[in-house]
């Protein structure tokens, strides 16, 4: 459970947004430049990303409460919203405008859809860990930067790419769910 709790807290810490990063940032530019600062932040996520996948693996099952079998079909409904709205982050379709911080959004639904199915300890550590992350991050960056301008749409193309997209971001979600041995299906 430790290398679980240390790689949440070491991608917690360097997702922090910008502003409240900058005197640190600052000085590592200087030392090793601005390439070797993103490579360093890179390293780290996906040392991050390896310890929360360590501890998850290794953590032993404490089971907090069953999931009902219902819960399996509105997960899946809010994952292809969840994919969806993340995807916006990078198409100039609608939901990028009607959503100010699509990426964050599809990542706090994305955690809540996984604690819907998961009610062992270590699942609620990482997807709750996960969501409080991106809680906190969404309202730092609104306390920061207020409300500013949304994105224009640009026409019907972007639309039909982002639900392309979104469906087979969906269908390689689940095959590689179903390739790790967790059926999201039941």
């Amino acid at each position: 459970m430790f290398l679980l709790i240390l790689g949440l807290a070491l991608f917690a810490a360097l997702h922090l947004p910008k502003p409240m990063a900058l005197p640190q940032r600052a000085a590592l530019v200087e030392k090793i430049g601005d390439g070797g600062v993103k490579g360093v932040v890179a390293l780290g996520l996906v040392l991050s990303v390896v310890l929360m996948t360590i501890g998850y693996q290794s953590a032993t099952f404490v089971n907090v409460w069953f999931p009902p079998a219902f819960l399996t079909g509105i997960n899946n409904l809010l994952m292809i919203f969840a994919i969806g709205i993340f995807i916006a982050g990078g198409i100039p379709g609608h939901v990028r405008h009607w959503i100010r911080h699509p990426q964050l959004v599809g990542f706090k639904l994305w955690a809540v859809a996984h604690l819907l199915v998961n009610g062992d300890l270590a699942s609620i550590i990482l997807f709750g860990g996960l969501l409080a992350w991106a809680v906190v991050t969404l309202i730092m960056i609104n306390k920061r930067d207020g409300k500013g301008p949304k994105p224009a749409p640009q026409g019907l193309m972007p639309n039909l790419i982002h639900g392309g997209v979104t469906v087979v971001a969906f269908l390689g979600a689940t095959a590689a769910h179903n390739w790790l041995g967790v059926y999201p299906f039941g």
